[in-house]
Protein backbone atom coordinates (compact mmCIF):
# COMPACT_ATOMS: atom_id res chain seq x y z
CA UNK A 1 0.00 0.00 0.00
CA UNK A 2 2.73 2.38 1.09
CA UNK A 3 5.01 1.30 -2.21
CA UNK A 4 1.38 2.19 -4.66
CA UNK A 5 0.72 5.60 -2.34
CA UNK A 6 4.07 6.87 -3.36
CA UNK A 7 4.21 6.16 -7.01
CA UNK A 8 1.06 7.91 -7.29
CA UNK A 9 2.30 10.97 -5.89
CA UNK A 10 5.30 10.73 -7.76
CA UNK A 11 2.68 10.16 -10.81
CA UNK A 12 0.68 13.90 -10.05
CA UNK A 13 4.06 15.16 -9.35
CA UNK A 14 5.00 14.71 -12.88
CA UNK A 15 1.51 15.59 -14.59
CA UNK A 16 1.83 18.86 -12.93
CA UNK A 17 5.15 19.99 -14.21
CA UNK A 18 3.67 18.48 -17.36
CA UNK A 19 0.56 20.65 -17.41
CA UNK A 20 2.97 23.46 -16.12
CA UNK A 21 5.10 23.44 -18.54
CA UNK A 22 2.45 23.46 -21.03
CA UNK A 23 0.75 26.49 -20.53
CA UNK A 24 4.34 28.35 -19.77
CA UNK A 25 5.01 27.41 -23.69
CA UNK A 26 1.51 28.30 -24.65
CA UNK A 27 2.03 31.49 -22.72
CA UNK A 28 5.35 32.67 -24.06
CA UNK A 29 4.19 31.89 -27.51
CA UNK A 30 1.96 34.61 -27.75
CA UNK A 31 3.45 37.52 -29.70
CA UNK A 32 3.32 40.95 -28.43
CA UNK A 33 3.82 44.54 -29.96
CA UNK A 34 4.81 47.62 -28.33
CA UNK A 35 2.86 50.58 -30.33
CA UNK A 36 3.92 54.36 -31.39
CA UNK A 37 2.20 56.61 -33.59
CA UNK A 38 4.26 58.39 -36.22
CA UNK A 39 4.47 61.89 -35.68
CA UNK A 40 6.25 65.28 -36.54
CA UNK A 41 8.69 66.44 -34.75
CA UNK A 42 12.09 68.16 -34.05
CA UNK A 43 15.65 66.89 -34.25
CA UNK A 44 19.05 67.67 -33.15
CA UNK A 45 22.03 66.15 -34.31
CA UNK A 46 24.65 66.98 -31.79
CA UNK A 47 28.43 65.15 -31.02
CA UNK A 48 29.85 65.00 -27.99
CA UNK A 49 33.47 65.70 -27.17
CA UNK A 50 36.15 65.91 -24.25
CA UNK A 51 38.45 68.23 -24.21
CA UNK A 52 40.75 70.81 -21.77
CA UNK A 53 41.11 74.30 -20.62
CA UNK A 54 44.02 75.90 -22.17
CA UNK A 55 45.91 79.18 -23.21
CA UNK A 56 45.17 80.20 -27.25
CA UNK A 57 48.92 81.43 -26.73
CA UNK A 58 50.81 80.61 -23.28
CA UNK A 59 53.82 82.81 -23.37
CA UNK A 60 56.47 82.53 -20.65
CA UNK A 61 58.43 85.84 -19.97
CA UNK A 62 61.53 85.67 -19.15
CA UNK A 63 64.29 88.16 -18.44
CA UNK A 64 67.09 88.83 -20.82
CA UNK A 65 70.12 89.14 -18.06
CA UNK A 66 70.42 87.34 -14.87
CA UNK A 67 69.55 89.25 -11.86
CA UNK A 68 66.97 90.25 -9.07
CA UNK A 69 63.46 91.32 -9.07
CA UNK A 70 62.59 94.73 -7.43
CA UNK A 71 59.44 95.23 -7.85
CA UNK A 72 56.01 92.85 -9.07
CA UNK A 73 53.22 95.66 -10.19
CA UNK A 74 50.75 91.84 -10.97
CA UNK A 75 49.04 89.69 -9.98
CA UNK A 76 47.86 86.05 -10.90
CA UNK A 77 44.29 86.81 -13.02
CA UNK A 78 45.43 90.38 -13.61
CA UNK A 79 44.36 91.61 -17.15
CA UNK A 80 47.06 93.44 -18.75
CA UNK A 81 47.26 95.29 -21.94
CA UNK A 82 50.16 95.35 -24.49
CA UNK A 83 53.47 97.82 -22.81
CA UNK A 84 52.21 97.52 -19.67
CA UNK A 85 54.66 97.70 -17.54
CA UNK A 86 54.47 94.65 -15.40
CA UNK A 87 57.69 93.94 -13.21
CA UNK A 88 61.14 95.95 -12.13
CA UNK A 89 64.24 94.49 -12.31
CA UNK A 90 67.95 94.89 -11.14
CA UNK A 91 71.17 92.88 -13.53
CA UNK A 92 72.73 91.37 -11.31
CA UNK A 93 75.45 94.38 -11.19
CA UNK A 94 72.95 96.65 -10.90
CA UNK A 95 71.81 94.70 -8.03
CA UNK A 96 75.25 94.53 -6.34
CA UNK A 97 76.08 98.29 -6.84
CA UNK A 98 72.54 99.24 -5.23
CA UNK A 99 73.48 96.53 -2.03
CA UNK A 100 76.79 98.56 -1.39
CA UNK A 101 75.17 102.11 -1.84
CA UNK A 102 72.72 100.98 0.78
CA UNK A 103 75.48 100.10 3.01
CA UNK A 104 77.02 103.53 2.79
CA UNK A 105 73.82 105.50 3.60
CA UNK A 106 70.78 107.12 1.89
CA UNK A 107 72.29 109.65 0.72
CA UNK A 108 74.30 107.58 -1.21
CA UNK A 109 71.59 105.02 -2.23
CA UNK A 110 69.32 108.02 -3.54
CA UNK A 111 72.75 108.81 -5.60
CA UNK A 112 73.28 105.30 -7.72
CA UNK A 113 69.27 104.55 -7.97
CA UNK A 114 68.90 107.64 -10.02
CA UNK A 115 71.81 107.08 -12.12
CA UNK A 116 71.26 103.52 -12.77
CA UNK A 117 67.55 103.21 -13.38
CA UNK A 118 66.03 99.77 -13.10
CA UNK A 119 65.11 97.49 -15.86
CA UNK A 120 61.38 97.19 -17.16
CA UNK A 121 59.20 93.86 -17.67
CA UNK A 122 56.59 94.63 -20.08
CA UNK A 123 53.90 92.53 -21.56
CA UNK A 124 54.30 91.61 -25.32
CA UNK A 125 50.62 91.44 -25.55
CA UNK A 126 47.06 91.83 -24.15
CA UNK A 127 46.22 89.53 -21.77
CA UNK A 128 45.90 87.52 -18.41
CA UNK A 129 48.30 86.64 -15.98
CA UNK A 130 48.26 83.44 -15.26
CA UNK A 131 51.53 82.51 -13.15
CA UNK A 132 53.64 84.76 -10.96
CA UNK A 133 56.28 82.85 -10.04
CA UNK A 134 58.81 85.42 -8.54
CA UNK A 135 58.36 88.38 -5.45
CA UNK A 136 60.36 91.12 -4.45
CA UNK A 137 63.84 90.23 -4.07
CA UNK A 138 64.09 87.25 -5.46
CA UNK A 139 66.74 86.47 -7.74
CA UNK A 140 66.83 84.35 -11.58
CA UNK A 141 68.78 83.08 -14.12
CA UNK A 142 67.83 84.42 -17.76
CA UNK A 143 66.48 81.12 -18.51
CA UNK A 144 64.01 81.45 -15.66
CA UNK A 145 60.13 82.48 -16.59
CA UNK A 146 59.52 85.25 -14.13
CA UNK A 147 55.58 85.54 -15.26
CA UNK A 148 53.03 83.20 -17.69
CA UNK A 149 50.74 85.29 -19.68
CA UNK A 150 48.03 83.77 -22.23
CA UNK A 151 45.91 86.25 -24.45
CA UNK A 152 42.39 84.19 -23.80
CA UNK A 153 41.39 80.65 -22.67
CA UNK A 154 40.22 78.50 -25.33
CA UNK A 155 39.09 74.65 -25.01
CA UNK A 156 41.21 72.27 -27.10
CA UNK A 157 38.68 69.24 -27.97
CA UNK A 158 39.91 66.11 -28.90
CA UNK A 159 37.18 64.78 -31.91
CA UNK A 160 37.31 60.88 -33.42
CA UNK A 161 38.29 61.27 -36.84
CA UNK A 162 34.79 59.66 -38.03
CA UNK A 163 33.43 62.58 -37.18
CA UNK A 164 35.55 65.24 -38.77
CA UNK A 165 33.68 65.64 -41.83
CA UNK A 166 30.63 67.57 -39.96
CA UNK A 167 32.50 70.34 -37.87
CA UNK A 168 33.43 73.58 -39.65
CA UNK A 169 35.02 76.59 -38.73
CA UNK A 170 32.84 79.02 -36.97
CA UNK A 171 30.30 76.53 -36.34
CA UNK A 172 28.30 76.92 -33.08
CA UNK A 173 29.14 74.59 -29.20
CA UNK A 174 28.80 74.69 -26.21
CA UNK A 175 31.23 74.25 -23.38
CA UNK A 176 30.16 72.81 -19.79
CA UNK A 177 33.05 72.48 -17.18
CA UNK A 178 33.24 69.65 -15.01
CA UNK A 179 34.05 71.75 -12.43
CA UNK A 180 30.58 74.07 -13.34
CA UNK A 181 28.48 71.39 -14.45
CA UNK A 182 24.62 74.02 -14.13
CA UNK A 183 26.85 76.53 -16.34
CA UNK A 184 26.77 76.17 -20.28
CA UNK A 185 29.31 78.66 -22.30
CA UNK A 186 28.66 79.62 -25.78
CA UNK A 187 31.34 78.89 -28.44
CA UNK A 188 32.41 78.39 -31.54
CA UNK A 189 35.17 75.66 -33.47
CA UNK A 190 38.23 78.04 -34.11
CA UNK A 191 40.78 75.57 -35.68
CA UNK A 192 41.19 72.15 -36.64
CA UNK A 193 44.31 70.27 -36.44
CA UNK A 194 45.91 69.09 -39.70
CA UNK A 195 47.98 66.56 -37.89
CA UNK A 196 46.21 63.59 -35.90
CA UNK A 197 46.98 62.33 -32.52
CA UNK A 198 46.84 58.17 -32.07
CA UNK A 199 45.98 56.97 -28.32
CA UNK A 200 45.66 53.12 -28.34
CA UNK A 201 44.74 52.87 -31.69
CA UNK A 202 42.11 55.49 -31.97
CA UNK A 203 42.82 58.75 -34.09
CA UNK A 204 41.74 62.25 -32.82
CA UNK A 205 42.14 65.26 -33.87
CA UNK A 206 42.57 68.53 -31.75
CA UNK A 207 39.88 71.39 -32.55
CA UNK A 208 40.09 74.57 -30.99
CA UNK A 209 36.65 76.02 -28.91
CA UNK A 210 36.74 79.39 -28.75
CA UNK A 211 34.32 80.74 -25.93
CA UNK A 212 32.17 83.94 -26.75
CA UNK A 213 32.73 85.37 -23.46
CA UNK A 214 35.27 84.22 -21.46
CA UNK A 215 33.36 83.94 -17.76
CA UNK A 216 35.83 84.65 -14.62
CA UNK A 217 35.56 81.17 -12.70
CA UNK A 218 37.19 79.48 -15.98
CA UNK A 219 40.58 78.57 -15.25
CA UNK A 220 43.52 76.87 -17.91
CA UNK A 221 43.94 73.00 -17.07
CA UNK A 222 39.83 72.60 -16.28
CA UNK A 223 38.23 69.21 -18.08
CA UNK A 224 35.51 70.21 -20.39
CA UNK A 225 32.81 68.91 -22.48
CA UNK A 226 32.23 69.77 -25.96
CA UNK A 227 28.35 69.68 -27.37
CA UNK A 228 29.21 70.28 -31.37
CA UNK A 229 26.08 71.55 -33.26
CA UNK A 230 25.99 69.61 -36.13
CA UNK A 231 22.39 69.33 -37.81
CA UNK A 232 18.78 70.77 -36.77
CA UNK A 233 15.78 70.00 -38.40
CA UNK A 234 12.49 71.66 -37.33
CA UNK A 235 8.96 69.77 -38.29
CA UNK A 236 9.78 66.50 -39.47
CA UNK A 237 8.56 63.25 -39.25
CA UNK A 238 10.64 61.00 -36.80
CA UNK A 239 9.98 57.29 -35.09
CA UNK A 240 11.86 56.12 -32.06
CA UNK A 241 14.95 54.40 -33.13
CA UNK A 242 14.52 50.98 -31.62
CA UNK A 243 11.52 50.64 -33.77
CA UNK A 244 13.67 50.37 -36.88
CA UNK A 245 14.26 46.75 -38.29
CA UNK A 246 17.07 45.58 -40.27
CA UNK A 247 16.29 41.53 -40.60
CA UNK A 248 16.12 42.01 -44.67
CA UNK A 249 19.29 44.10 -44.66
CA UNK A 250 17.37 47.63 -45.43
CA UNK A 251 16.03 49.65 -43.15
CA UNK A 252 12.04 48.61 -42.23
CA UNK A 253 9.20 49.53 -40.17
CA UNK A 254 5.93 47.18 -38.88
CA UNK A 255 3.02 49.00 -39.45
CA UNK A 256 -0.60 47.98 -37.48
CA UNK A 257 -2.97 46.62 -39.25
CA UNK A 258 -6.82 45.88 -37.83
CA UNK A 259 -7.33 42.00 -37.27
CA UNK A 260 -4.00 41.24 -39.34
CA UNK A 261 -0.54 40.56 -38.84
CA UNK A 262 1.55 44.05 -38.73
CA UNK A 263 2.62 44.73 -42.34
CA UNK A 264 7.01 45.43 -43.16
CA UNK A 265 7.20 48.61 -44.90
CA UNK A 266 10.52 49.95 -46.38
CA UNK A 267 11.31 53.47 -45.26
CA UNK A 268 14.31 55.83 -46.11
CA UNK A 269 16.45 57.53 -43.23
CA UNK A 270 17.02 60.73 -42.90
CA UNK A 271 19.23 62.40 -39.81
CA UNK A 272 19.25 60.44 -36.72
CA UNK A 273 20.56 61.70 -32.74
CA UNK A 274 20.27 57.82 -31.60
CA UNK A 275 17.49 57.78 -30.08
CA UNK A 276 14.43 59.36 -32.78
CA UNK A 277 15.28 58.97 -36.00
CA UNK A 278 13.97 61.35 -39.42
CA UNK A 279 11.83 58.89 -41.64
CA UNK A 280 12.29 60.48 -45.29
CA UNK A 281 9.90 57.85 -47.06
CA UNK A 282 8.20 55.43 -46.17
CA UNK A 283 5.25 55.86 -43.18
CA UNK A 284 3.29 58.76 -42.85
CA UNK A 285 2.45 60.94 -39.59
CA UNK A 286 -0.68 59.17 -37.76
CA UNK A 287 0.29 55.75 -38.98
CA UNK A 288 1.15 52.61 -35.35
CA UNK A 289 4.28 51.11 -35.56
CA UNK A 290 4.74 48.43 -33.64
CA UNK A 291 7.78 46.68 -31.77
CA UNK A 292 7.49 42.98 -31.26
CA UNK A 293 8.63 42.34 -27.90
CA UNK A 294 7.72 38.90 -26.89
CA UNK A 295 7.33 35.95 -29.04
CA UNK A 296 7.88 32.34 -29.92
CA UNK A 297 11.23 31.25 -29.01
CA UNK A 298 13.95 31.88 -31.95
CA UNK A 299 11.53 34.89 -32.87
CA UNK A 300 13.47 37.50 -33.91
CA UNK A 301 12.95 41.39 -32.80
CA UNK A 302 11.88 44.10 -34.37
CA UNK A 303 14.91 46.12 -32.69
CA UNK A 304 18.64 45.92 -33.72
CA UNK A 305 18.90 46.81 -29.61
CA UNK A 306 16.75 43.70 -28.54
CA UNK A 307 18.53 40.49 -27.02
CA UNK A 308 15.90 38.90 -29.11
CA UNK A 309 17.85 38.57 -32.35
CA UNK A 310 21.31 40.61 -33.44
CA UNK A 311 20.66 43.80 -36.30
CA UNK A 312 22.66 45.41 -37.89
CA UNK A 313 23.45 49.08 -35.81
CA UNK A 314 22.01 52.35 -37.06
CA UNK A 315 21.80 53.35 -40.58
CA UNK A 316 20.54 56.45 -42.86
CA UNK A 317 21.93 59.84 -43.50
CA UNK A 318 23.18 61.27 -40.26
CA UNK A 319 23.66 58.15 -38.62
CA UNK A 320 25.84 58.34 -35.35
CA UNK A 321 29.27 57.23 -34.52
CA UNK A 322 29.56 56.98 -30.63
CA UNK A 323 30.18 60.40 -29.80
CA UNK A 324 26.50 61.40 -31.49
CA UNK A 325 23.96 62.31 -29.27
Amino acid sequence: MKSKKWMYLVAVFILAIGVGYYFYNKKSSRIAYKEHAVMKGDLAVTILATGTVQPENRLEIKPPVAGRIDQVLVVEGQKVSKGQTLAWMSSSERAAMIDAARSQGADELNRWEQLYKPTPIVAPLAGTIISKNVESGQTFTASDAVLVMSNRLTVKAQLDETDLAQIKIGQACEIVLDSYPEDSIHAKVGRIAYEAKTVNNVTTYLVDVMPEKTPEFMRSGMTANVTFHVNRKIDIVIVPTEFIRYETGKPTLLVKREKEEPLEKDITLGATDGKQSEIVKGVEVGEIIVLRVQGPKGAKSSSPFSPFGSGRPRGGGGGGSGGRR
